[in-house]
């Protein structure tokens, strides 16, 4: 497979940075907001943009929590009879809320149905509002982000990997080809 970089270190803080002024400004400030993100590459980026979100935030502390959506996917037994079910983290009452999910990169949307399914098992927030870093088409789903880093076209060969210092990698975007 050969790998090219389409964002780097830079372009995801700035990616980040635009995303949360975007939030603010779509939600009129932080007041209900609360933030999760989606294991695993959505945790980090979630963490990143809460930081982001309450420096502008003057004061305001955001509940945030973490999502694994695994036992929510419709295709878990194709991936695996014998699935890797991490910690789900939500330590605030989902009603009255307005959630932010968080993910590394949309694909097919069926990720971010199971991830609606989870988060309406903790409660029915007011709304919920969808951030990914990375959308690389390809829909199977009629789910589309409301915040995004960036757009990249990429056939159903090719991966997206989000590389960050989280996971013990230098932060990037990588698009692979066959």
């Amino acid at each position: 497979m050969t790998a090219k970089t389409i964002m780097t270190s830079g372009d995801i803080d700035r990616s980040l940075d635009r995303i949360s002024l975007e939030i603010i400004e779509r939600n009129r400030g932080l007041d209900e907001l609360s933030i999760i993100g989606v294991h695993t590459g959505g945790v980090f980026l979630a963490q990143r943009l809460k930081e982001r979100l309450e420096a502008r935030g003057h004061g305001i502390i955001l509940p945030s929590g973490n999502l694994d959506i695994t036992l929510y996917r419709d295709d878990w037994s194709l991936i695996s009879q014998n699935p890797v079910v991490r910690k789900s983290e939500i330590g605030f009452l989902m009603e009255d809320r307005r959630v932010i999910l968080v993910d590394d990169v949309i694909f097919t949307g069926r990720t971010i149905r199971a991830a609606m399914d989870a988060i309406m098992d903790y409660g029915r927030p007011l709304s919920i509002q969808l951030a990914v870093l990375v959308d690389r088409g390809g829909r199977e789903l009629p789910i589309q982000p409301d915040y995004v880093g960036m757009h990249v076209s990429a056939g159903k060969t090719e991966r997206v990997d989000v590389l960050l210092r989280e996971s013990g990698d230098v932060d990037k975007v990588q698009l692979s080809s066959p």
